[in-house]
């Protein structure tokens, strides 16, 4: 009956900028972009962005506000965005020469390494390199 994740939708006010970091920074491949011109919160900017058979939509609407951030203590609901990598500490050498550097990590344990950083707009994105499944 399911299948697989569709698609997780990330909510911006620059998404040029989102665009520019998941495609020239994490490797994402831009597949298509569209305007829904009316929707009941105004238009819709759309950008679908892929990697590795997931789709990351990249939504833009203008009267759209931020979150509050998100603080030390835990809070119910989704937690970030996580992406597999090959090599952790490689991951996070070349991310650093995108000036992105790691919110927290590398944390290494016998059957994977985890980091943490963070997009553009704050979102927290995890890399994960597993030793063993």
């Amino acid at each position: 009956m399911f299948k697989r994740i569709d698609h997780i939708e990330l909510l911006t006010e620059s998404p040029e900028r989102a665009v520019a970091f998941y495609t020239g920074v994490l490797g994402f491949r831009e597949r298509e972009r569209m305007r829904i011109p009316e929707t009941p919160s105004g238009p819709l900017d759309l950008v679908y962005l892929e990697l590795g058979g997931t789709t990351v939509e990249v939504m833009c609407y203008p009267q759209a506000r931020p979150i509050a951030p998100r603080g030390a203590q835990q809070q119910l609901g989704w937690q970030c965005l996580a992406l597999e990598v090959d090599d952790i500490d490689g991951a996070l050498a070349v991310l650093d020469r995108h000036g992105v550097k790691a919110a927290w990590g590398p944390v290494k344990r016998a059957d994977y390494a985890r980091a943490e950083i963070r997009d553009p707009d704050g979102n927290p994105i995890e890399l994960r390199q597993w030793y063993r499944r």
